[in-house]
This record gives C-alpha cells, structure tokens and sequence, in this order.
C-alpha cells in the first residue's frame, strides 16, 4: 500500500512545484507597494514550495494573512497570531479568543524550542464534583452546552505571551488581517455549512448566536458571504487597549456575565446551566511558557508541549516503543500492527499519569526516558495483539514487559480544534493549535462580541475512569483539563528544523501526529502523503478506528487475522505542516481533502 499511496499522492506536490516555476516571484518586500487591504485569498492547495517563509493552515483566508504579515517583514510569530486570529473568524466553531491553545515555537538565533500552554483553566471555586448532579455525572451534551464547560479562556494572553517574548509587531497590527475579514466577510464552503448544520438546534437556543451563525433564522448558504462585524469591534478594540481589556476589562465583564447567567432564548425549552466564572479567575489566568518535551528518534530530536497537554508525552513515549523496530522494511501490514500497538501502550500510561502539573505529580521525564519506553515495547508480537484496556506501567520503577496494576479506560475527549504551522525567512518557526473543544463549543456567543466560548472543562473526567485507579484528570480550583493537543517540531543533529507539524481531532490528534511523523521519516513518505494517508487510531481501546482507505484495504483482514478489531471513522484529524529544504525553500503541506481541503502557501513560490 505505501508505494500507491506516495506515488498517487506525489503528484500533487509536482503539480504545486509546475505551479511555483511557472509563477513569477514577486519583488523582495522592501520593494512591495504599501497596501490597505490583501489580494483575494489564492484557491486551497495542499501543498506549496519557496522561499520568504510559508503558512500552512486549513483555511486560504487565515494562510492568507500569515503570509500578509510575512510579507511585510514579520517574523514567524506575528504570522502565527495573524493566522490564528483571521482562523477565529472563518474557523470560529474550531477557535477563537473564547478558547485556548498550545504554542511550540523554534527560534533560529539561539537553536532552542520554548512552549506556552494557554490551556483553559476552571473556575476557582470549582471541585471534583463539578459535573455532578445529585451525585450522578450529567449528560455529556447537557454538560457541553452550559456555562459549567467554560473555561477561563487563554488564547489571547497566548497571543499576548508569544508577541511579547519573540515577536517583532505588537498585537493590533498582527489582528488587523482579522478584523479586516471579520468586517468584509468570508465565503461560506461546504464544510462551514454542514458544522453549522450539525450544530443548528443549539445555537437557534441561544440568540447571539443564531443571529450571527444563522443569518436570516437560515443555515448560511454556500457561496454566500458571512460578516462579523462585533468580531472586527472586539479585535479592534482588543488590539488598541491590549488583552487587558479580556483580563481586567470590559471584555472580561461581558464574558464572566455570559458565562453564569446565559443568554438562552426565553421561547426555548433548553436547560442550559449557569456557569461559576469570576472576574477574580481571568484577572489570575496566566499562559505559562515551559520547556518543551523533547525525546529522540533516528537521530532526530522531537520537540512538543508538555502537560497539562498529554500530546508530547504520549507521542514521545510511542516513538520511543518503536525506536528499536525499522519500521522502514515492515510490510504494510507489520508496519501498522507495531503503531497500532504503540499507541495503544502509550494511551493505557497516558491515562494514569498525565493531567495538570500544578495539581498533579507528573513523571514528565520518566515517561519520555528509553528505558521505560523498552520495558513496554516488549509487550508487542508480531503475531498477537494486546487487549485494551491495557494496564499502564510505572515509568518510575520501570519492570520488563509488567502487565500488573489495574486498568481504565480512555475517556472521551472532543474531537475538532484547529493547527497551524509557520516559518519565516530567518528559519523561526511556529507550530501551534488552537480550540473552543467541541465544534461549536458552548454554543454561547458572547453577546456583541463575536466569538463564542469554549466547552473545554468537559476534557476533564466527570468521574474517575476506573474505580480504584487514580485519576489524573479530575476536576479542581484553576486546574487545567488534560489536552491531547500536540504541536511538535522536529530538528536535525546540527539543532535546524527538519519538519513541524500537528492536527485538530480530540485524542486522535495524537495519533494523527505519530502516524504522520512515522510516514514522513520511517516510510519515506513527501510531507503531503504523509499527511494525506489513510489513518488509524488506536486509544486503548478494544477497537481501532480506521479511515475509510484502510478499511477497504488488503492490510486490514491482514490485521483482523492477527485479533485486531476495528470501527470505521470518516475522518480522523486535519494536519499541517512545514519542510525545510536543503537549499533554503520551505514547503508548506496541508490535507487534501479533509475538512474540505487545507490551504498551503509560500511568500515567494518557487518550484
């Protein structure tokens, strides 16, 4: 299956090279013209070649204004946040500043990888029972939908923290492409519809909302354009008076107002709970800059978010499984059987271990550490397969092959969010996701301001995951719920990037980034098949998840002969991604097809 895959796919990456030679390059910036407004966004390409820098992202408009600021001289960054910002505004059921987010950030002047975790963080007041009723856990939906699951929101104190520490224009210049599009609209795809679609019966409860998401009481129609314009006020005025308007201002008392007394419409027959958010819990939240994960594979070094996102760890502690098997001259089948089972290992010890530092004693370093990486690794056969759940080990007293202490299964974790990858002409770069949780989040707009808030306080574990196995992930006062988020950045021996990259999709976005990166540099795959490939998740769980390119496949009655079980998922993630190439290009990669298509571009294309 490999050879198919990289040789229908590569043709895609020829065809953007034929595209970027027969481009004419534009002048260096120096030499551009000033402008008030960008050019049109480019049609969506999943891939893109050239110097200058490049942006990947899912959406053309919000690659678009990575490379406006690019253009005029801002560093990775400043495209980042611009990038970001524009996605809060044709992404807004993904991110936005009512959420929160993980930011991985590689500075070529100095060679090191540093981290914020703007994770979302729960009220002050809150504690273990926060989604409990009577003693009982609520419905997930109703729990979604309510201002319990808001979290104090972190994205723009992200913004903030990055600008602060390494960028080079301050903050309202680089949200001026977003207010910008907020103002001017954008143009409503398929993929926009059918998410508004599938969320129509919560926002049609909530009156802010369904004023902006559902123009004219109507589901918004393709083509159509959608204007934001209390969005384009709120980056106004956030860029003019700082992120202490949300912190300490106006912003903030609009946002703790909405939270616990929600703006539900009177006609409706909705329950929808009040949340507990304080003036006092914004005025506290801090993004925290931390070092990063760091763990080494075939001579390369992984760079990811530590916890409270559990991304860096789990995908570390599964490239260290499979550091000692070439995976390279694996069959298809062999080659899918050891992912598989690696992430099954890594998700049993990611659920016992990972949760909110600052509340709980995590094994960050042991986890990563090779030595408990083998004494896992040799619970895989090539000839059986592991049954889930799977205890976790002990990455503090590691034992070979250990299969005692008790196991839990791995909760459930929403699966939209959205990622952005970015490098500049001086070989900065960027990777960083960002989310409101659920698509759609809360479903609560902010009324006159929006963007809806987040329901990230649901990715805690109402109750334990099993009984009598500590749990990591409960609730608590200003903790931050555990996150699979996983930006990662990967760099050569001589410490320069080699690739970046990370994807939406809840827990899957773990597995998304581990199979992306075993296929870019075990099975040789181009940046773009690796990411376009078909996907499996496995989360220690009695089934694996798979696309539907694997389901119809030889490899999976292959698997299935070998005890594999599987279900079948349409989608699984949404990755981008940047290749630095030998000669100074960068190629940016996004997703071909998934969520309608990611959009790849460069400053100046050059095949």
């Amino acid at each position: 299956m490999r050879r198919p895959v990289a040789r229908n796919l590569s043709v895609l990456t020829a065809l953007a090279a034929a595209f970027a030679v027969g481009a004419a390059a534009p002048p260096p910036s120096s030499a551009l013209p000033p402008t008030t407004a960008p050019p049109a966004a480019p049609a969506k390409q999943p891939v893109a070649v050239g110097y200058g820098g490049a942006v990947s992202s899912v959406d053309a408009d919000a690659s678009a204004a990575g490379i406006e600021v690019l253009r005029k001289g801002g560093n990775a960054v400043d495209a980042a946040v611009a990038t970001a910002a524009a996605l809060g505004v044709t992404e807004p059921y993904s991110a936005g500043i009512g959420g929160g987010g993980y930011f991985v950030y590689y500075d070529a002047r100095t060679h090191r990888v540093h981290t914020i975790d703007g994770r979302e963080t729960a009220p002050r007041t809150a504690d273990e029972g926060l989604f409990l009723e009577d003693g009982k856990p609520l419905p997930f939906a109703d729990a979604v939908t309510s201002g319990l699951s808001v979290g104090t929101p972190g994205t723009a104190a992200t913004w903030q923290t990055a600008l602060d520490h390494w960028g080079t224009r301050d903050l309202g210049t680089v949200l001026k492409p977003g207010e910008r599009l907020a103002r001017d609209g954008f143009t409503v795809d398929a993929t926009f519809r059918t998410q508004t679609e599938g969320n129509e019966d919560r926002f049609r409860d909530f009156p802010a909302t369904a004023r902006l998401f559902l123009p004219g009481g109507e589901l918004p129609v393709v083509g159509s354009t959608l204007k934001n314009p209390d969005l384009a006020r709120t980056y106004e005025e956030l860029g003019r008076k700082g992120t202490g308007l949300l912190y300490h201002g106006d912003l903030g008392r609009d946002i703790v107002r909405t939270v616990n007394k929600p703006p539900v419409d009177p006609a409706g027959d909705r329950v929808v709970r009040a949340g507990d958010l304080s003036l006092g819990d914004l005025t506290g939240y801090r993004a925290k800059v931390q070092a990063p994960t760091e763990t080494s594979y075939r001579g390369l070094d992984v760079y990811s978010i530590g916890p409270s996102s559990s991304g860096g760890t789990t995908v570390g502690e599964a490239l260290n499984i499979l550091e000692d098997t070439d995976l390279s001259k694996l069959s298809e089948t062999q080659y899918l059987h050891h992912y598989i089972e690696a992430s099954r290992i890594a998700f049993a010890d990611r659920g016992r271990w990972v949760g909110d530092p600052a509340f709980e004693d995590v094994p960050t370093k042991e986890l990563l550490s090779q030595r408990f990486a083998d004494s896992r690794a040799c619970l895989i056969k090539d000839d059986a397969v592991l049954k889930s759940p799977l205890a976790p080990g002990d990455p503090r007293h590691p034992a070979d092959c250990a299969t005692g202490g008790k196991a839990a299964p791995t909760t459930y974790e929403g699966q939209n969010t959205t990622h952005l990858t970015v490098a500049d002409k001086w070989g900065n770069v960027v990777a960083y996701t960002l989310t409101i949780e659920q698509t759609g989040g809360s479903a609560i707009t902010v009324p006159g301001r929006g963007f809806l808030l987040n329901n990230e306080l649901t990715d805690f574990d109402f109750v334990p995951a099993a009984q009598g196995v500590p749990d990591p992930n409960l609730p608590g006062p200003a903790k931050r719920p555990r996150s699979s988020i996983s930006p990662t950045i990967v760099l050569d021996r001589h410490h320069r990037p080699v690739v970046a990259l990370g994807s939406p999709g809840g827990a899957t976005i773990v597995t998304t980034v581990l199979q992306t990166l075993i296929g870019f540099v075990d099975r040789g795959l181009p940046l773009v098949d690796a990411i376009a490939a078909p996907r499996a998740s496995q989360r220690n769980a009695a089934t694996t998840e798979l696309e539907p390119g694997l389901w119809n496949s030889r490899e999976r009655t292959e698997l299935e002969a070998l005890g594999h079980q599987f279900t079948q998922n349409p989608e699984i993630g949404a990755a981008t991604g940047v290749q630095r190439l030998g000669d100074g290009r960068w190629l940016a990669a996004a997703e071909p097809t998934r969520r309608g298509g990611g959009s790849a571009q460069v400053v100046h294309p050059a095949g």
